[in-house]
């Protein structure tokens, strides 16, 4: 289900998504686990149903069905990507999600309206944790272009793109723009949602591995206006 309402995009012709939705809906379901399905989906709050593939396993499994394909033009990833989602189980989205993060690196900004849609369908931190990181980041860092999105995400009326927002520069270490991280933190400091929550406690965090005196300086400054999820994650490690 959207969560925004949104149209999803229209999936582009794909010869090489073809071949490897062929071969994952062959490969996956033979190594469904019923009850372990049953663990997984529970776990995950029942957001989608489960085949109930272990990590270790599905991830050697994606391998076979990746074995010996070209590498993907940025409409392959799309069609790939957009493929999986209509499927109902979520190992397909983590394959989707998995071969993101591997290309990202031959997709340009063109493909962002693709990730808001995974983001903001059948949504939960699972996903939408791993596509903020490691493909809006990477993304947006290639095209300073796409801030202004990222600007527009941070007020968004719903959650998930608003969590991708604030941890799209997770991995960007000495590159993070300090002042963009700041002020999305201080722009939701008062959301009532967890994951927003968490999520301010996680960047700032993850930036005072790089930077420890700008967060104490950020938390003691905004104290009062974050949650005490956002402090206690924030100043975990410090």
């Amino acid at each position: 289900m959207l969560s925004n309402g949104a149209r999803p995009p229209g999936v582009p012709p794909s010869t090489l998504a073809d071949t490897l939705l062929e071969r994952l809906t062959a490969a996956y379901p033979a190594a469904a686990d019923p009850v372990r399905a049953a663990d997984m989906a529970a776990y995950m709050k029942d957001v989608a149903p489960f085949l109930g593939i272990p990590a270790p396993l599905r991830r050697e499994l994606s391998r076979t069905v990746t074995k010996n394909t070209p590498r993907p033009s940025e409409d392959d990833c799309a069609a790939l990507a957009l493929g999986c989602w209509r499927l109902p189980h979520r190992e397909y989205h983590y394959f989707a999600v998995d071969y993101l993060r591997r290309h990202v690196g031959r997709c340009s900004s063109g493909i962002l309206p693709v990730v808001r849609h995974l983001i903001t369908t059948v949504p939960w931190w699972d996903t939408v944790d791993l596509l903020a990181a490691h493909t809006v980041g990477p993304l947006v860092a290639a095209d300073p272009g796409l801030v202004p999105v990222m600007d527009d995400w941070i007020d968004d009326e719903h959650l998930w793109p608003v969590r991708t927002a604030l941890l799209h520069q997770l991995g960007s270490k000495g590159a993070t723009d300090a002042e963009r991280l700041f002020r999305y933190c201080r722009r939701q400091a008062g959301h009532p949602d967890f994951f927003v929550r968490k999520a301010i406690g996680w960047a700032l965090r993850a930036y005072a591995k790089t930077d420890p005196g700008a967060v104490r300086a950020f938390v003691a400054a905004e104290r009062s206006a974050l949650s005490p999820l956002s402090v206690r994650e924030a100043l975990r490690n410090l």
